[in-house]
């Protein structure tokens, strides 16, 4: 394996590289940018200066402390909403997308009154509020339409998968696609239907229940997944991904992007 000793890699570009098992020392990385990146186990004596870090966060200890449920602690503190996300009934499901839908539509309300070209800007090399528009009719369709209603090809040509997964021959991924805003949100209502009458249909013994693999190849895999599950999915894509189009929107008024 190759060894990288008083290398000067200033610059550098490392993508889909496996580094499991590598080792860091004495390595500056100032500035640089981690995504999409599973440090299972990583760090001692490092210094964290400035740093912002996002995503899933678990058994993370800080000089002995835990600090993942200081964290969620902080976020429903500042979000009092976001333990309605967390649903153990039937009944918390409806309401966590009873919910969802009236705070995106204040969100989609706030992006009208925007130019149409800034809908279709990246702030920070994050996906633009149509692009996010357009993942989560993808996350629908995976985890209601295919997962759940096993419906084997639920896309339409404007779904937008995750951007770590790879291209797959039956499911569409136009990254260079510009729909309307309007257009989105026909697709985007259209899918709303779908989820508001699978939870319509809902019992809290279902919610225990597992889905019926698909045959046909797809995302997610031919696998049979709790029902709970799918929905949770969703409705973390939804909450989350209406934050993240929030900041965006906010650097968008600023012209910070």
């Amino acid at each position: 394996m190759p060894d990288f000793a008083d290398d000067d890699l200033t610059g550098s570009r490392f993508d889909d590289v496996i580094l499991t098992g590598a080792h860091f020392r004495r390595v500056y990385l100032t500035n640089a940018r981690f995504e999409v990146v599973d440090l299972t186990g990583a760090f001692r004596g490092v210094d964290l200066v400035d740093v912002e870090v996002s995503g899933d966060i678990n058994n993370l200890s800080i000089n002995g402390v835990d600090v993942a449920p200081l964290i969620d602690a902080e976020l429903d503190r500042r979000y009092p909403d976001r333990a309605k996300m967390r649903p153990t009934d039937a009944d918390g499901f409806r309401e966590a997308w009873s919910l969802l839908e009236q705070l995106w539509g204040h969100t989609v309300e706030r992006a009208r009154t925007m130019p149409s070209a800034s809908l279709h800007e990246r702030v920070g090399g994050e996906w633009s509020f149509i692009e996010t528009l357009r993942h989560l009719v993808f996350a629908t369709d995976a985890w209601v339409r295919r997962a759940i209603l096993g419906e084997p090809s639920s896309w339409d040509r404007l779904d937008l998968p995750h951007a770590e997964m790879e291209d797959m021959p039956n499911i569409p991924r136009d990254r260079n696609a510009t729909p309307s805003l309007d257009v989105v949100l026909a697709l985007r209502d259209d899918r709303a239907a779908a989820v508001r009458q699978v939870l319509a249909d809902l019992t809290d013994d279902a919610l225990g229940e597992m889905t019926t693999p698909v045959s046909e190849p797809g995302y997610p895999a031919s696998e049979s997944f709790p029902i709970s599950q799918c929905l949770r999915i969703v409705l973390n894509e939804e909450w989350q991904h209406r934050l993240y189009a929030e900041r965006d929107l906010d650097a968008l008024d600023s012209g910070a992007t």
